[in-house]
């Protein structure tokens, strides 16, 4: 097997129009399709429940060991490609979704839906979504448009939520949810063509990092031992709580209000498509403005958005305006997160700590799918699970206006030694 190192002979310069198209449109479909599915497994809770006879602790459970298992392989997954290059091991992944759907579809047990939702969509998560996609798109564009083109991949990937949750609510109601399923089969298997072209990254020449020499350790001792690196990846723990706890629990909480259960598959659709604009929204401010500050705010919005929907009688009206609101603030965290990170720290090792404060965000996905699962199967409510997703939400939004936004030392001594370069060469 050869290295992929071996393979890329293709620098960014060369490549055509057509070639970092189809590279970057690879990226989105594999990205829109990965989460379309996953963000929608919510959807299937209360029949699962019904008709393999778990509790709602089992299937949160099963989504939140999916989250936690997502963000532990990551690491190795990145390693992987590095040695085998990306296409290799998304198209692994895709296979890897297949057969944690198909697991799922024959489930008869809290265990066997563990292993389907859980491990295998799990780990297929790290080989198909966000870092992946990322990944092929950084390497396919240059220094100069690769926040655009990030902001727009990312936007993009949110388009699979909104086919994915409308076609897996019509096809419960009309067919079963088992039927529902296999036609994730179907989005999983345009996953494969996609994987396929935006692995075509694999060939291109990355040059070699300029500046001084730093090892991945000596990158993360210098992330730790800053505090507003610290108030990053824990106010980040608290972005994934409160998705994956509304994503995993929604369409539950609406049940038990007496609704229908359209208006669950519609809410999430609509989360996915005002998230396309307010990232777009969100990262053109970022540039303008503070990022510390729009961050805390999203925070804090969100957890007002949650208080707002629970001061008024449920209704679907209210839901979807809920849903809307939400969607608008749901991965515009993005490019924000990551141009602190880059701020702080440079390029260089962005993705390793971007990576870092993944897991934190899945740390907080797990707790939030299992911890409301558990709180509504113990008191038979959601409204002390609401309540704390509101709470946690003001904290993080406070400490993350308040974080210290100082580049580390090495980075502001390199950006000194830039400056001051170009004021002796325009001298």
């Amino acid at each position: 097997m050869r290295d992929a190192a071996a393979v890329r002979s293709m620098k960014q310069s060369q490549l055509t129009p057509l070639q970092r198209n189809l590279i970057l449109g690879g990226a989105a479909m594999m990205l829109s399709m990965s989460m379309g599915i996953r963000q929608s497994w919510g959807l299937f809770q209360p029949h699962m429940i019904r008709d393999i006879g778990i509790t709602a602790a089992d299937f949160s459970l099963a989504i939140a060991l999916q989250n936690i298992i997502w963000g532990l392989t990551q690491p190795f997954v990145g390693i992987l490609v590095d040695h085998h290059g990306a296409r290799r091991i998304a198209i692994a992944g895709t296979l890897l979704y297949a057969a944690g759907v198909v697991v799922s579809i024959f489930a008869t047990s809290a265990l066997v839906l563990i292993l389907g939702a859980g491990v295998c969509v799990g780990i297929a998560l790290s080989c198909t979504s966000s870092n992946m996609a990322m990944s092929t798109t950084a390497r396919a564009i240059s220094p100069a448009k690769r926040s655009v083109a990030m902001g727009s991949v990312s936007a993009l990937g949110s388009l699979g939520l909104v086919l994915a949750s409308p076609l897996a609510q019509s096809l419960i109601t009309s067919s079963g949810w088992q039927v529902a399923m296999v036609s994730f089969l179907g989005l999983v298997a345009v996953m494969l063509p996609a994987a396929f072209l935006a692995g075509g990254a694999d060939r291109i020449k990355i040059e070699a990092a300029s500046g001084p020499q730093q090892s991945v350790g000596e990158a993360i001792r210098e992330a730790a031992a800053h505090p507003g690196y610290v108030t990053l990846v824990l106010a980040f723990f608290v972005c994934g709580l409160q998705l994956v706890f509304i994503t995993t629990h929604l369409p539950t909480y609406l049940e038990i209000c007496g609704m229908d259960p359209t208006v669950g598959s519609t809410s999430l659709a609509l989360i996915g498509l005002f998230n396309v604009g307010g990232t777009y929204f969100f990262g053109w401010l970022g540039g303008r403005h503070s990022k510390r500050l729009l961050l805390g705010g999203i925070y804090v919005m969100r957890s007002l958005v949650i208080t707002a929907y629970f001061l008024v009688p449920p209704s679907p009206t209210s839901t979807l305006v809920f849903a809307a609101a939400m969607g608008a603030l749901w991965l515009s965290v993005t490019p924000l997160y990551t141009g602190l990170v880059i701020h702080l720290f440079g390029l260089r090792f962005m993705t390793t700590l971007v990576g870092i404060m993944f897991f934190s965000h899945q740390v907080g996905a797990f707790l939030g799918a299992w911890g409301g699962g558990l709180i509504y199967s113990m008191i038979g409510s959601y409204d002390l699970a609401w309540k704390s997703a509101v709470a946690i939400g003001l904290i993080a939004g406070g400490f993350q206006m308040m974080m210290n936004v100082r580049p580390s030392p090495r980075v502001a001594a390199e950006r000194s030694r830039e400056s001051q370069a170009s004021a002796h060469a325009a001298g």
